[in-house]
């Protein structure tokens, strides 16, 4: 039986020792080496790395658009022509950066299956430029000073849940993604140090990143304490203390105040602190960057520019806070504190 299977192989074009090796190289059967077999492994491999589980879901369910089918195909048999069907379908559907973002995880699927042995190349190299570019669009910012402003006096008027209102006071004083402070532990502060440390895990770069926090963050996380002190999560979820808000609740809340998602977001006031401490021109842009938490790949560099800046970046942490407060106030004058 063995013998033939080895001519069938042979008549078709394929060295049977060859694939033999392979099998006992990468542990794969006729039926491991499809593609969504590589995918699975690919997506294994990033979780035993510590990926984050938002990032893992993500990937999961980017996977899920790559129909049965396709799936289930040996991944050395599929070719860019295969591959440019399923992103036309879901180009076709009007999810332009959907598309763009399945390429880029397919292929890399492909290049761990070429890593591993099982599959030859990456055809979706051969893609590119073959969908519709899709148009970026900034998200909404308050960038001028009048405007915040109004908008930091109308948070302190909300009649929301006051855990929500504590994250939108706070998330303008700490400039990070808004993921990073909905899912903040409470483990995370050093309140002697003034510092909030954040795991990589929960960073864009996975690298872990350390924020001052002023006198107004501390206070804010102070006041806080009572409420939420007695559990893990500084911000949990309504309806369970052991689940933080969910994405939407601080968005959802400036639609209540009434703000629309063309005027501001919580992702937006990044943009908001870069555009005014530049602007103000007291700080060094290298100083402004390492507080967005923009990575430099060079990892002798990131250490010193994190030993470098983190004074500059103490005392602009603070100069935020105050200006923050100064426009609350009614004042225009920048830096004014």
């Amino acid at each position: 039986m063995r013998r033939d299977e080895a001519r069938a192989l042979l008549g078709a074009g394929k060295d049977p020792g060859r694939l033999r090796r392979l099998e006992k190289l990468t542990g794969a059967t006729p039926n491991g080496a499809t593609f969504k077999a590589v995918a699975d492994d690919y997506q294994y491999k990033l979780a035993r790395e510590g990926r984050a589980p938002t990032t893992l879901d993500k990937l999961a369910w980017l996977l899920s658009f790559v129909p049965a089918d396709v799936g289930n195909q040996p991944i050395r048999e599929l070719t860019a022509a295969d591959i440019l069907a399923v992103l036309k379908k879901v180009e076709a559907r009007g999810n332009l950066e959907t598309a763009r973002r399945l390429r880029s995880t397919i292929g890399a699927v492909f290049r761990y299956g070429v890593a591993t042995a099982r599959a030859e190349n990456d055809p979706t190299a051969a893609l590119k430029g073959a969908l519709i570019a899709p148009k970026v669009k900034n998200r909404a910012a308050i960038t001028y000073p009048v405007e915040l402003g109004r908008f930091l006096r109308s948070v302190e008027t909300y009649n929301g849940q006051p855990e929500v209102i504590s994250a939108l006071k706070l998330l303008p004083l700490v400039f990070s993604r808004p993921g990073e402070p909905r899912m903040a532990e409470w483990s995370e502060f050093d309140f002697e140090r003034a510092i909030w440390t954040v795991p990589a895990a929960r960073t864009k770069m996975r690298h872990e990143h350390q924020v001052p926090l002023s006198r107004q963050a501390t206070a804010i996380l102070n006041g806080l304490k009572p409420l939420t002190g007695h559990g893990r999560l500084v911000f949990p979820s309504l309806r369970s203390k052991e689940r933080p808000i969910s994405d939407n609740t601080m968005n959802a809340s400036m639609r209540r105040m009434g703000y629309s998602k063309d005027e501001v977001t919580a992702h937006g006031f990044r943009a908001t602190f870069s555009t005014m401490a530049n602007e103000s021109r007291r700080f060094s842009v290298d100083a402004i960057e390492r507080a967005l938490a923009h990575v430099d790949d060079n990892q002798v560099r990131r250490a010193y520019n994190r030993a470098e800046f983190w004074t500059e970046r103490v005392e602009m942490a603070q100069w935020w806070a105050d200006h923050l407060d100064s426009l609350k106030a009614g004042s225009t004058t920048p830096g004014k504190s």
